[in-house]
């Protein structure tokens, strides 16, 4: 059986802001996009990059989290410099509303723990609301390490990333 789970490299997205001089502003041009499964690439859910998968999967591991049960819980919070912040956090399983989502069935990141097996994102309602069309992803720099929040819902961002205003 075939996993349902599509790749695409965003290379033109019209929804963002235009730039200096109107030219498009992609910030996932050349990113390779996971699309969960059972979801289509234009639905508002949410998304990882490879690169978060790859992450993701080492640091399940790294913490003892099982990808069959538990999975990587998003989440946004009151507070911060711009009104909202973004939480991230392993939980050892969804809760009852939670929406669920799953990344990567059957393919295969370097130095992958898990040997491909699927992990899964645990969204909160209410979270929800701020987080549709939001993608995931890491971002590993000299100056930076960490996970990216790219979230077309979000309207001002402060200097850290972590924090926003809807």
């Amino acid at each position: 059986m075939m996993a349902m789970v599509s790749l695409q490299t965003e290379t033109s997205r019209a929804a963002h802001a235009a730039g200096p001089g109107g030219d498009t502003k992609n910030p996932l041009a050349g990113m390779t996009v996971l699309t969960a499964e059972g979801q289509e690439p234009a639905q508002k859910g949410i998304q990882i990059t490879e690169k978060a998968l790859k992450r993701i999967r080492v640091a399940m591991a790294k913490e003892g989290v099982s990808p069959e049960q538990g999975g990587l819980r998003v989440g946004i919070q009151g507070g911060g410099c711009s009104g909202l912040s973004y939480n991230i956090r392993f939980d050892s399983q969804p809760r009852e509303r939670d929406r669920v989502y799953s990344f990567g069935a059957g393919i295969e990141t370097v130095g992958d723990p898990t040997n491909g097996a699927p992990i899964r994102v645990f969204v909160d309602p209410k979270s929800f609301i701020y987080l549709h069309g939001m993608v995931l992803d890491f971002e590993e720099t000299l100056m930076r390490q960490g996970f990216n929040f790219i979230n077309p819902n979000s309207t001002k961002s402060c200097g850290c990333g972590s924090s926003f205003t809807a």
